[in-house]
């Protein structure tokens, strides 16, 4: 089931910090299973706004929940990642709540290894590292697999990482284990890879839309005619209306950004650019002369 951690809390995407944390604090307070002993649904609340804050009170896991949704998310962070290295052990002291047995409890012991109050202490995990990798625009769009080049601790490693269809630059993939070597015996780091889209010759990208210019002559625009339109799928015959402007745009529905989970399938504009010639025989001159007579 899909979740959203800030109407979880009942905060707004944008709200920083302290807001986070005080919404977390009123909620905790409010469903504290001390303060509500044998409440199921009192005790999957507190569950559900532990785990929120979990995520938004920690930078880097904020920043990848946002980039990535819901979904994304989840896939990239375990359990145990989302909760390695928090700790609510001032807070429901100044609660006047035990918070060792609770966690404990509540969360399977999923506390002691991931920094909760009250488990053993944990390992250090390993250096997370990031590498800039650029992938081409079709393969942003489409996605696949690309093999990676990456220099770690081991020495040259050829990965093969996948590629979701419609990631954009600047958003992050993570490969598993592949970042520094713990200090003390605990899992390793990640390597993240964040993400450059090469530009493409011919399309152009807005969210889920694709943009690509089409040359028209201007006898085209000013009578109608058709035109070959290149799209993802191959070259595709559309027709111009008379009268068409320069700069105006002809949608070709669901030929933009292919459909994945939590997205439907965008659009292309195919954009008209009309011709204007910059040399005329002399038959040419002569209709446009006639044709500017006639007022056009």
């Amino acid at each position: 089931m899909s979740k959203d951690y800030y109407a979880t809390l009942g905060v707004a995407k944008g709200a920083d910090t302290d807001t986070i944390k005080k919404a977390y604090r009123k909620l905790a307070l409010k469903y504290h299973p001390d303060k509500n002993p044998d409440d199921k649904k009192a005790e999957e609340k507190f569950k559900e706004i532990t785990e929120a804050y979990a995520v938004l009170s920690d930078k880097e896991k904020r920043q990848q929940y946002d980039q990535f949704g819901d979904s994304g998310f989840h896939q990239r962070y375990s359990q145990e990642d989302i909760y390695r290295n928090f700790n609510a052990n001032d807070m429901f002291r100044d609660f006047g709540f035990g918070s060792d047995d609770i966690f404990s409890r509540l969360f399977g012991g999923v506390g002691g290894r991931s920094g909760f109050p009250g488990g053993r202490p944990q390992a250090v995990k390993g250096q997370d590292y990031v590498m800039h990798l650029s992938i081409p625009f079709r393969l942003a769009i489409e996605g696949g697999k690309k093999r990676v080049e990456y220099r770690g601790e081991q020495g040259v490693e050829n990965l093969q990482v996948t590629i979701p269809a419609g990631i954009e630059s600047g958003q992050k993939l993570r490969v598993s284990g592949k970042g520094g070597k713990s200090p003390s015996g605990g899992p390793p780091g990640n390597l993240f890879l964040e993400i450059k889209v090469t530009p493409d010759p011919t399309f152009s990208r807005e969210e889920q839309n694709l943009l690509v210019k089409v040359r028209i002559p201007f006898s085209g625009a000013c009578l109608g005619s058709s035109v070959e339109v290149p799209t993802l799928q191959g070259n595709k015959r559309i027709k111009v209306p008379a009268g068409i402007q320069s700069g105006g745009k002809i949608r070709l529905k669901g030929y933009g950004v292919p459909a994945r989970k939590g997205h439907a399938a965008g659009d292309l504009y195919a954009i008209i650019e009309v011709e204007v010639p910059d040399k005329l025989d002399i038959e040419q001159k002569a209709l446009l002369k006639e044709l500017k007579k006639a007022g056009l």
